[in-house]
């Protein structure tokens, strides 16, 4: 949590109340400021995970929206204990809902919003806008304000780094009651992003109503039924809306391992000549693998010619199959599946390892491997690789909260999606067989 300077400790007010009452904070309280001139974030925060392990007393309050390690060690433990497999991520919604089915009454408090994360508040947020949905569904909307500013040792004494913070508290329906007071609480003349921390089949007309465009959209395309998930990806991006996908941005260390293997002169020519593409993944949500499939065939001009499940016995779920079609008029074959895993990563859909094949005609085939740590590559290496020239690397994986990953999307702007990802998205929801 970042140390800030608060300028007052978080006021309740009724809602109807707080539009007028952050006028006059900035107009009487604040009148030196006019407040940082950045942008404004509005935060879809409902913590549904924390929030049950709470309720039924596996862990302590309060609720604060944050992953912290003693979290994660008990989501992982009420995953096995409740019998889910061993590859269900500690954010997976099927966790919480699984844990909501159980007994507990435990309470804590509710600081959600309250703080302004270091990452972020670098990035000095003119308004900080939570949305904080509670467990109890008939639970009124309350609604807290205040103000803040950086430490001085942090920023220099400088007024016009101020911004304010708002939270929106209650049960779903309170959440849709606020809405129109929410509204008129982001600035028309500064830059909006609104961070949807959560799952995407949750409240789509709630996220319909606060993403309008030119809002600037942040997505996890790991949290979620998969096929919402692309679908949203394509559909706003297709509507010329800036989106950013958490999920894609985790794909950035796999996508600079694999060029780099391709650095060589000696190995370039090889990418012209791929005849089979393997990526295993956790559990079964393919989405990342996807999308790094995507990008791959996308960077080397592949054109898709079919896809579909392969039904394989698999106590992790289906893999996914498809044909691409090559420059050259030679076939590609990629296969997805989901593995087992000793302990699953933070996320739905982690990649375990992907396997590469090139078939020069000039010389003997290419086995490039990356896979996220040694064990992973095992499976890859079976196949009759040891008649090919072998690459193999261990993907360093990145240990960043979802607040840093957020903190570098403000930080580089990003007012329209990434061609990248724009092109990847498309052809991962076409991947992904109906």
């Amino acid at each position: 949590m970042a140390p800030q300077l608060t300028l007052q400790a978080p006021l309740e007010l009724p809602p109807s109340e707080v539009p007028q009452y952050l006028n006059r904070l900035w107009s009487e309280s604040l009148k030196d400021s006019s407040g940082a001139a950045t942008f404004t974030l509005v935060v879809w925060e409902p913590s549904w995970l924390q929030q049950q392990l709470i309720r039924t007393g596996r862990i302590d309050g309060p609720i604060s929206g944050l992953l912290s390690n003693e979290l994660l060690e008990a989501a992982r433990q009420a995953a096995a204990e409740l019998g889910l497999p061993a590859s269900t991520a500690p954010t997976a919604p099927q966790l919480a809902w699984t844990l909501g089915q159980q007994t507990g009454s435990h309470s804590a408090e509710d600081l959600r919003g309250q703080f302004v994360d270091r990452a972020i508040s670098a990035h000095q947020p003119r308004r900080l806008i939570t949305l904080a949905p509670t467990l109890e569904a008939g639970k009124g909307l309350e609604t807290l304000v205040a103000a803040y500013c950086p430490l001085p040792e942090e920023r220099g004494i400088n007024a016009d780094a101020c911004g304010d913070v708002v939270v929106l508290r209650g049960g779903m329906g309170a959440m849709q009651q606020g809405l129109t007071m929410l509204q008129e609480l982001i600035p028309a003349d500064l830059p909006c992003w609104v961070w949807w921390n959560g799952s995407l089949d949750e409240s789509p007309d709630l996220l319909q109503a606060l993403a309008v465009p030119p809002r600037r959209l942040v997505v996890d395309s790991s949290i979620g039924e998969p096929r919402r998930c692309l679908d949203l990806l394509v559909q706003r991006i297709e509507q010329g809306q800036a989106v950013n996908d958490l999920n894609w941005l985790r794909l950035r260390t796999w996508r600079e391992s694999l060029a780099m293997v391709f650095d060589p002169p000696s190995r370039q020519s090889a990418l012209d000549q791929v005849v089979q593409l393997d990526i295993d993944v956790e559990g079964q949500h393919p989405v990342k693998g996807l999308l790094l499939a995507a990008w791959i065939a996308d960077r080397l001009g592949w054109h898709l010619l079919n896809s579909y499940w392969i039904d394989e016995a698999n106590a992790d779920g289906r893999g996914i199959g498809a044909e691409f079609q090559r420059n050259d008029g030679q076939s590609v074959q990629f296969r997805l599946m989901p593995v087992p895993v000793g302990m699953s990563k933070l996320h739905p859909g982690a990649l375990v390892g992907l396997r590469l094949i090139c078939a020069p005609p000039d010389r003997s085939p290419l086995c490039v491997i990356l896979c996220s740590e040694s064990g992973g590559c095992m499976r890859l290496e079976a196949g009759g690789v040891a008649s090919m020239e072998l690459a193999e690397e261990v993907v360093p994986l990145p240990n960043e909260s979802e607040e840093m990953e957020m903190a570098r999307l403000l930080g580089g702007g990003h007012d329209s999606t990434n061609p990248l990802l724009a092109s990847a998205a498309a052809l991962a929801a076409k991947l992904l067989p109906s």
